[in-house]
């Protein structure tokens, strides 16, 4: 079986690994030689794609593949990877699953409700904006095409490396307070596994909200952190968006609660770390 992810960050390079532990051979992408190099000498045969120009040693792996992530941002004009690439996924002759990754950004604000898949996408900034045609792009060429195009909405990314637990020993960690305000979150192993279970389930047209069971306040998270190492939380903080920048001030700006019902419906997936408790202990026992 074959895999190729476009777009080798920190999501899908973990899910990488887990693909190559599960049996798959996986090909994937980055922007620049160096990392290319970097990856390939740590076991994963990595190719430089930047969005524009296509290798005939991608366009042999995009032929071959059985598999096909896309973890590339788009820009101003559209997604790069359906700009470059559409007639050779098109064209492939074993691909029967392509996974988008997008962001449960496109949903706007939602004054703190529950929602899930079905809910009005309203989103609020061009990032946002940008996505969701993007989300779109894929789901018309999956249905112009017949290929399996399946969409991830995923929630605030965290692991290894990154995480409330570092940002504490780096001196980053704030408490900032809303009244009411909840971040949705999610593990990047549970990232993982979901592609790992729609892999098994492919599904054309299919949206999946990739996040945890418990949308909770921030400041609750850094607390919790600050317990399990044994430091002082910061002090609590009100929230001033003038204090903040642009980006980090646009996140405090929208207010949901995601539901992750239909993954564990669908595709029968068990969160590895079902809210941030399980997850930062693990990360403190493992010193990550």
């Amino acid at each position: 079986m074959k895999l190729v992810i476009l777009g080798l960050g920190y999501s899908a390079g973990f899910f990488a690994r887990a693909a190559i532990v599960q049996g798959w051979q996986v090909t994937g992408t980055v922007r620049s030689a160096d990392k290319a190099a970097k990856l390939s000498g740590e076991g994963i045969p990595t190719l430089v794609f930047g969005g524009f120009a296509v290798s005939s040693r991608l366009s042999a792996a995009i032929t071959e593949a059985d598999a096909v992530l896309v973890s590339v941002q788009p820009g101003e004009d559209g997604d790069p990877v359906l700009a470059a690439l559409s007639a050779q996924l098109e064209a492939a002759p074993t691909l029967r699953w392509i996974g988008y990754l997008s962001t449960i950004g496109v949903y706007g604000d939602h004054g703190g409700a529950w929602i899930d898949e079905t809910a009005e996408t309203r989103p609020g900034y061009a990032r946002s904006k940008l996505r969701l045609e993007t989300d779109e792009a894929w789901l018309a060429f999956g249905r112009r095409t017949g290929k399996a195009v399946q969409i991830f909405r995923l929630s605030g990314i965290y692991g290894p490396g990154r995480n409330a637990i570092v940002n504490l020993r780096e001196g980053a960690a704030r408490r900032l307070v809303k009244p009411g305000q909840v971040f949705n979150r999610i593990h990047v192993a549970d990232i993982a596994g979901v592609l790992l279970a729609s892999l098994a389930r492919p599904r054309n047209g299919a949206v999946y909200n990739v996040t945890d069971d418990e949308p909770a306040p921030p400041q609750d998270v850094v607390t919790f952190a600050a317990g399990l190492i044994g430091v002082e939380p910061p002090p609590e903080q009100p929230y001033d968006a003038s204090t903040l920048s642009p980006m980090a001030a646009s996140f405090y700006g929208e207010n949901k609660r995601v539901s992750n019902a239909q993954v564990k419906r669908e595709l029968g997936y068990q969160f590895r770390y079902p809210s941030y408790r399980e997850a930062l202990t693990a990360l403190a026992e493992s010193g990550e």
